[in-house]
């Protein structure tokens, strides 16, 4: 932002300059008086144009005063003998105020489009996170060295301050002022009240206590703040539409992916009433059929539970219920939980014992770690085992899932985490909604956590939990 040169230093310098051309004519360099009143003129623009007016007057006087002394006769004495040379003291005057006035403008001018230009860069840059409204009620009271601006954006019915000073009732004025389309100045509260509009669609209004800006400078800031709100309700409109799409896509898929997983114990359930209906089936093998329908009912009930956790945790409605809990008995639970879902393939467990109790959610972190589970039975190589550790380090406890299978590409392996990610090669064979790991990591991170893949090649896929222990 440019500055002026301050007054103190201004003044003396524009009446140095005027002495020194005197000095330097006068003992130094002898030429005509037409020369001198040329060098004078020269120099008053230049004074007019790099400090102000009032340098400018001050120095057209000197000169006037140092020009009719010293160079126009009778020399020496304060007469001007030939009219033609008053004529011409007037017009060295007059140019001097004329320059002054013109170098004002363009000064004025160019810190407007300087100011325009600052904003404009910072309306690009704002959070898009943070309220659109605030921030440029803010940054215009601030660029444009506004006492205090209030802005009303329609849209959202809300009104926005911004500077040092306070504005205050000035609500319903705004208001008014977007309903009206017009413009008006309350001069006891000194307070210009503008509408805002874009395409002809009122958008909002601005108050502007304090400030000057010119017409044009007005209409530029008014545009730019349009266009600022324009484009925030547009960004809320997308992420609205992006949202509703996300929750019609994890609604249709996590229908798609619990109709998969109805299948299984369903079939069982089917197969083992069918038996049990036949005449001829003895009593142990009743008892065992009965036996295949009460965990296969369990199964069916547990997979109602979990969808439902997910939905409320992918909706952002995340309950923690903390207590101190012994890892081990986690993941014991997770053991005898997957016994029918595992087909008869081992799963080794390791580090549970010697473990102290941690504070958290055992349903949550059973749930986050059964993601993993899930995904190591379902992409690992079929009867092979699937290992879990744990182990304390750094004051964290970590979980550690690793099973056997092909590597993850690269791809997959940044887009894993994901929502509704799912493996180009495996997502036509296997069952699922992609929402395991993103929900495993929602878990995760609320309990001050996370989850990482710790790496995947050809000795198997290895994921890490980990939980502050403290």
């Amino acid at each position: 932002m440019s500055r002026r040169i301050s007054f103190k230093i201004s003044l003396p310098a524009a009446l140095g300059a005027v002495f020194l051309i005197t000095l330097v004519f006068r003992q130094i360099v002898a030429v005509n008086a037409t020369t001198v009143g040329f060098v004078y003129l020269i120099s008053i623009l230049l004074i007019a144009a790099w400090c102000g007016i009032v340098e400018s007057v001050v120095a057209s006087l000197a000169a006037t005063v140092c020009f009719n002394y010293f160079f126009l006769p009778p020399v020496g004495a304060w007469t001007i003998s030939d009219p033609e040379n008053w004529a011409a003291l007037f017009a060295f005057l007059f140019s001097g105020l004329i320059a002054s006035e013109l170098s004002r403008r363009g000064r004025r001018r160019g810190m407007e489009m300087e100011r325009l230009y600052s904003l404009s860069r910072t309306i690009m840059m704002m959070d898009e996170t943070q309220p659109i409204g605030e921030q440029l009620a803010r940054e215009l009271a601030r660029i444009c060295e506004i006492p205090a601006v209030a802005i009303y954006d329609c849209r959202t019915d809300a009104v926005f301050i911004g500077g040092a000073d306070s504005i205050f009732n000035v609500e319903s004025r705004l208001k008014g002022a977007s309903i009206d389309g017009r413009q008006s100045r309350d001069e006891n509260i000194d307070t210009l009240f503008a509408p805002i509009s874009r395409g002809g669609q009122k958008t909002g209004s601005i108050a502007i206590q304090g400030g000057v800006l010119a017409g044009t400078a007005l209409q530029a800031v008014l545009n730019l703040v349009g266009i600022a709100l324009e484009n925030a309700g547009s960004r809320d409109i997308a992420t609205r539409s992006q949202a509703a799409r996300q929750s019609q896509e994890f609604k249709s898929t996590l229908l798609d992916g619990l109709a998969h997983e109805f299948k299984t114990p369903l079939t069982s359930i089917r197969a083992a009433t069918t038996a049990m209906l036949a005449s001829n089936i003895s009593s142990p093998a009743r008892r065992e059929l009965t036996l295949i329908v009460d965990q296969e009912v369990d199964r069916l009930g547990r997979l109602v539970t979990e969808a439902t956790r997910i939905a409320r945790i992918e909706a952002g409605h995340i309950q923690i219920n903390r207590q101190w809990i012994s890892i081990g008995s986690v993941i014991e639970h997770l053991v005898s939980e997957t016994e029918v879902q595992r087909d008869g393939r081992c799963l080794d467990v390791l580090g549970v014992t010697d473990l102290p109790p941690v504070f958290i959610d055992g349903e949550l972190i059973q749930l986050a770690l059964r993601q993993l589970v899930d995904n190591a039975l379902k992409y690992s190589l079929r009867g092979s085992a699937i290992g879990i550790s744990s182990r304390l380090s750094a004051g964290n406890l970590l979980i550690s899932v690793h099973n056997q299978g092909e590597p993850l590409s690269d791809l997959e392996r940044s887009r894993i985490f994901d929502k509704f990610y799912r493996g180009q090669n495996v997502r036509h064979l296997v069952a699922g909604t992609g929402m395991g790991l993103p929900v495993a990591r929602e878990i995760l991170m609320a309990h001050g956590g996370d989850i990482a893949l710790a790496g995947s090649d050809r000795n198997g896929t290895e994921f890490v939990m980990t939980i502050p222990a403290g």
